[in-house]
């Protein structure tokens, strides 16, 4: 079972989740043009079919080309189309595999939340998890996979280096997991509390979404990982 790799105080917590929020040294603030905005723009297009109670609408034809740009920019600016990352080969259309396994996701996964990471339903997320890596060109590492998860569901932080760093753990699985579920435990209330809004991309204001939990663990862990690289 890991444990955190240092411990954090509440007042930690709260300058790290300031320094994602308004920006601290190489850290953009979250701007409605700055990179971190991205997650926003992604996580609000597909949450708004959920809304709707009309997911499989992702996938129609009207929208395919859609969806499959919404998230590809998002990867994108998120650093999944750099380097030698399989999908810097390829076009934003060979994202409609896996689009069309997103239009069909059952309700249930949609719902999960780090305040709910039962068994079940962390057997559930590495399930989904596994499903989708075979349908990125390429093949899909911890950290684009949970990034996808964390754009379109917000179900899991994004497991890239700088988070698993912070956190202390190895790998996107079970035990990586459980362990974000007795953080979210141990500090519920700063948590909520942080759970700002997303800004709307036509606006640039907050919207009436919120931040899931595991965003707000995202930011926090990936600010500590940048702390401590």
């Amino acid at each position: 079972m890991p444990d955190l790799s240092f411990p954090l105080t509440r007042s930690r917590i709260e300058e790290d989740l300031l320094a994602y929020l308004e920006g601290e040294g190489t850290s953009q603030s979250r701007t409605p043009t700055a990179r971190y905005a991205s997650f926003d723009y992604c996580f609000n297009y597909f949450q708004s079919f959920r809304d709707q109670g009309d997911i499989p609408l992702l996938a129609s034809p009207e929208r395919m080309e859609q969806s499959c740009l919404q998230l590809g920019f998002y990867l994108a600016s998120w650093g999944m189309l750099r380097g030698s990352s399989a999908l810097l080969q390829h076009s934003s259309k060979s994202l409609e595999p896996l689009i069309s396994a997103l239009a069909i996701t059952p309700q249930p996964l949609w719902e999960i939340d780090a305040n709910s990471y039962t068994d079940d339903r962390i057997h559930a997320l590495l399930d989904q998890g596994s499903s989708l890596r075979r349908l990125i060109p390429g093949g899909a590492s911890d950290t684009l996979i949970t990034k996808v998860m964390l754009g379109v569901f917000g179900s899991v932080p994004a497991f890239d280096t700088l988070f698993k760093r912070g956190l202390g753990v190895a790998t996107f699985g079970p035990k990586a997991l459980r362990a974000v579920s007795r953080f979210y435990t141990e500090f519920a209330d700063l948590i909520e509390k942080y759970r700002v809004p997303t800004l709307g991309f036509n606006s640039g204001s907050p919207t009436t979404r919120l931040y899931t939990r595991a965003k707000v663990i995202d930011m926090i862990f990936f600010i500590e990982g940048s702390r401590s690289s």
